[in-house]
């Protein structure tokens, strides 16, 4: 069993960034496959980011690409999610997820966090 903690999210300024962080207990992770997704009040939830089990293939949705960065530190049971130039559009929960691959669709991830709250103020 894994349990996924996240942290590091908060209020902050359109064009602010937040680095949000994702701590894995219970088994390592480092073979797994990381996800970042998100979730609006009203909306399905969304995915954002994903990286390989080694950290040298990353994913991203359109909306996302160029402003946020997944990486990880597996040495630190650790993902992390760079989110620079946020902007109003990109609040809500964010979760992360592990899983046996990288995917941008949801159900193919085995455990989950209890998500962060990310609010942009415009």
């Amino acid at each position: 069993q894994v349990q996924l903690v996240e942290s590091g999210g908060g209020l902050v300024q359109a064009g602010g960034s937040l680095r949000l962080s994702c701590a894995a207990s219970g088994r390592t992770v480092s073979s797994s496959a990381m996800g970042w997704f998100r979730q609006s009040p009203g909306k399905e939830r969304e995915f954002v980011a994903a990286i390989n089990w080694s950290g040298d293939l990353t994913w991203s949705a359109d909306s996302v690409r160029g402003r946020f960065t997944i990486s990880r530190d597996n040495a630190k049971n650790t993902v992390y999610l760079q989110m620079n130039s946020l902007k109003p559009e990109d609040t809500a929960i964010y979760y992360c997820a592990a899983g046996p691959r990288s995917s941008y669709y949801y159900p193919e991830y085995d455990f989950w966090g209890q998500g962060t709250q990310v609010t942009v103020s415009s």
